[in-house]
């Protein structure tokens, strides 16, 4: 389906196995006018990978709360100049990890054959995504090989280090993975402090090595999903590797950017911080 310059519903991949099926994205483009005066004859592009606990959620949102404010961040980043893909992936009701990394990978790939197609610099590829989505950017960025790496990564309030993640949770947390049955466990398969090593590999903090690329880690303070602490302990770590990191703790907002205003100001600044960094990136006008 496509509505101007948005195309929807764009197969990437495949699942394989019994219950195949195909892997959507959604592609938006910048308008004509946006690109007049830009020096520059191809497109840097965002990769987003939505939320929701890798439980639920779906592609082209950020969540109840973000979505309800109206700030509609796929046209600001267009309006920017950038084209932007939010891809699916499978839930772990489907399938268990690392078959979420393996369907972010594969939008990642299949929007570099497809670069030329869309005026995209496969060179200037960023992932982008929300709480369960942050973590699958942060691991696509830390993960990736000569086919489906990115050059630049932001990650709100994501999960990075599962291992320790339960007992950095805040005294009113709303969730923990250290609960039963929590979505980090039915992420993995498996209870975290008995199976570390699943836990580990499911984790962005493991591989952290001075080859990062640039990260942006935006955390509210009092997030009671995910603790604020787990973009702080993989901020330090690319710290001390060397690697290039951002770190923007916004005080008073909880997930999705929630703040008891209930006002978007929280999300307007991650959303505003997050095209800046983008546009930080190398080679952009």
């Amino acid at each position: 389906m496509t509505e101007g310059r948005v195309f929807k519903g764009i197969e990437f991949a495949h699942t394989g196995g019994d219950g195949s099926r195909p892997l959507l994205l959604d592609l938006y483009l910048p308008e004509p006018a946006q690109l007049q005066g830009k020096d520059e004859s191809l497109r840097p592009a965002v990769v987003h990978f939505h939320g929701g606990g890798w439980r639920v959620g779906e592609r082209s949102s950020l969540g109840p709360v973000c979505d309800g404010f109206g700030l509609k961040p796929f046209d600001v980043l267009t309006d920017a100049g950038f084209v932007v893909v939010s891809a699916d992936y499978r839930l772990s009701d489907e399938a268990q990890f690392p078959a979420q990394l393996y369907d972010a990978q594969a939008a990642v790939v299949w929007l570099r054959a497809h670069a030329a197609m869309y005026g995209v610099d496969a060179g200037r590829i960023y992932a982008w995504g929300d709480s369960a989505g942050g973590h699958l950017a942060s691991l696509v960025g830390l993960t990736g090989t000569s086919g489906n790496s990115v050059a630049a990564v932001a990650a709100w309030y994501p999960p990075t280090d599962l291992i320790h993640m339960g007992e950095q949770a805040l005294d009113n947390a709303v969730a923990r993975s250290s609960d039963p049955g929590s979505r980090e466990e039915l992420l993995v398969g498996a209870v975290l402090s008995e199976d570390p090593e699943k836990a580990a590999a499911a984790s962005p903090i493991s591989y952290v090595t001075p080859a990062a690329p640039p990260f942006l880690l935006v955390h509210g303070t009092v997030d009671r999903f995910v603790p604020a602490a787990q973009s702080q302990s993989l901020a330090t770590k690319l710290e001390k590797v060397g690697a290039d990191v951002e770190l923007l703790l916004i005080d008073d907002a909880d997930h999705m950017w929630s703040l008891p205003d209930g006002s978007s100001a929280a999300a307007e600044k991650a959303l505003a911080a997050t095209v800046s960094f983008f546009r930080q990136q190398p080679g952009l006008p």
